[in-house]
């Protein structure tokens, strides 16, 4: 190892990790940056006196240069990945392969929880975020205001690091592990600057904030998707349980009325069988697609780019 082309300081190492992490996911991006720079710091720490330089000389033997950090991380990644990962089904060609075989992916099921859940999070989340927010508002004025605001911005930061532990289990999305690094040797004043001016500080609020009407709509149209067409699939077993006849019937329950368009029930029974399943396995592809989607919000929105 050439020990002259080390970087000498801290920051100068973490830029080379960056730059050699060019072209991975920020969040593993950030989570690297978050382990070399607590491992950096706390050796730096315990050896008092040395410079920035000799400790990033000493221990580049052990933890190694940024470009062989840089490595490990893409290789650890990629094993990670292919053991978690759940086994991707064999493609299929036909376009009736491909919209049935969804009901054997397991992320289907994974984003189908989570929009259910999202309605539990979002209330939750727009609760701490609007009682958080009215509260060092209303504090301001008071000599516990500014603690309180910045124990505010402390947790948000908690339920970020939450909130993406839900969304890479259940939508399959690469989220930190890691929260951003914060020196502890600068002084408490720079470390509230440096939060403020924070753009990822104000984007995890706003995520928890939309995360309440994301979560309405996200629950309606499941439910609503869901129930239509198991509805659909139940009613013509209903309608036999409960041994209608006749000519253009109509289902009677609880005072609504479900008609078959004065279709036969040999006709439109099966039809309203068909258009269920039909239905149903839509509404698989649906969730699986908005959970992509939201997958990608909430990286945008959550992790730093670049780290």
């Amino acid at each position: 190892m050439n020990a002259i082309a080390l970087p000498t300081t801290i920051e100068a190492y973490l830029d080379a990790l960056r730059t050699a992490l060019s072209g991975a996911d920020p969040a593993l991006v950030q989570d690297a940056l978050y382990d070399a720079e607590e491992f950096l710091r706390s050796e730096l720490a315990e050896q008092a006196g040395r410079s920035e330089a000799e400790v990033i000389a000493q221990v580049a033997s052990s933890y190694g240069a940024p470009d062989e950090v840089a490595a490990i991380y893409r290789d650890t990644e990629y094993k990670v990945r292919r053991a978690i990962d759940p086994p991707k089904a064999a493609p299929r060609r036909s376009w009736l392969g491909r919209f049935f075989g969804v009901a054997v992916d397991p992320r289907t099921y994974g984003a189908i929880f989570y929009l259910l859940l999202s309605l539990a999070t979002g209330i939750v989340y727009f609760t701490f975020v609007t009682t958080g927010l009215s509260l060092s508002a209303g504090l301001a004025v008071l000599i516990i205001g500014i603690p309180f605001f910045l124990l505010f911005l402390g947790l948000t930061r908690v339920l970020s690091l939450v909130e993406g532990r839900i969304v890479e289990t259940m939508l399959g999305t690469r989220m930190p592990r890691r929260p951003l690094y914060s020196d502890r040797t600068v002084g408490w004043m720079d470390r509230i600057k440096e939060m403020l001016s924070d753009v990822r500080t104000w984007s995890t609020i706003l995520y928890l904030f939309i995360m309440l009407p994301l979560g309405i709509v996200y629950f309606t149209l499941t439910v609503t998707g869901f129930s239509v067409a198991l509805a659909f699939i139940a009613a013509p077993l209903l309608y036999a349980a409960a041994g209608f006849g006749g000519y253009g019937y109509a289902l009677d329950m609880d005072g609504v009325q479900f008609g078959l368009l004065g279709l036969p029930p040999e006709i439109g029974l099966p039809l309203l069988f068909v258009a269920g399943v039909v239905l149903l396995f839509a509404m698989m592809h649906f969730a699986r697609g908005i959970g992509h989607v939201h997958g990608a919000i909430a990286k945008s929105l959550l992790v730093r780019s670049g780290g």
